[in-house]
């Protein structure tokens, strides 16, 4: 495995705000999930060493599971956790499909920006089993949820 997927968007909260909803199960859970799909966090330690397992079921039951029925199970590692710019996790996916084997990378890079916060996600070493123009797709449909996730929080600064 050697493909890279990413994707950048502008976030419209203060840096510190997006990292802290990187790093908090409960937003976690309600942004990450692309579009078409719902999220919950099983367990989660958000430090350099800690990790966290996400289960992410299809909205609609006949989706394509990778971990069985209309599941895909994440069980994940935090490698990296520096505040307030950058998160790294090893990602994989609990499928007995081979072709979903193995750990991908995703890097989280948070840069200040005028409007807000420019995300960047870089996914290395992505399994041969998701494909990238749908992965792609989920990077911008994670970003646009975030967004609107922070903009919608009461008393926040804004940008």
């Amino acid at each position: 495995m050697t493909r890279t997927d990413s994707g950048a968007a502008t976030v419209h909260a203060a840096v510190a705000e997006v990292f802290a909803a990187l790093v908090d199960p409960a937003s976690r859970a309600s942004w990450l999930p692309p579009a078409g799909m719902t999220g919950r966090i099983d367990w989660f330690d958000a430090r350099a060493g800690g990790g966290y397992r996400m289960v992410l079921a299809y909205d609609d039951p006949a989706g394509p599971g990778k971990s069985g029925g209309n599941t895909d199970v994440v069980e994940a590692r935090f490698v990296v956790v520096e505040a307030p710019t950058r998160v790294v996790e090893e990602v994989d996916f609990v499928s007995d499909d081979p072709r979903f084997a193995g750990t991908m990378t995703m890097t989280w890079t948070l840069e200040a920006v005028p409007s807000g916060t420019l995300v960047t996600i870089t996914a290395t070493d992505v399994p041969e089993g998701i494909d990238g123009e749908v992965h792609r797709a989920a990077f911008a449909s994670t970003l646009s949820q975030m967004d609107a996730y922070l903009r919608a929080r009461p008393g926040r600064s804004g940008r």
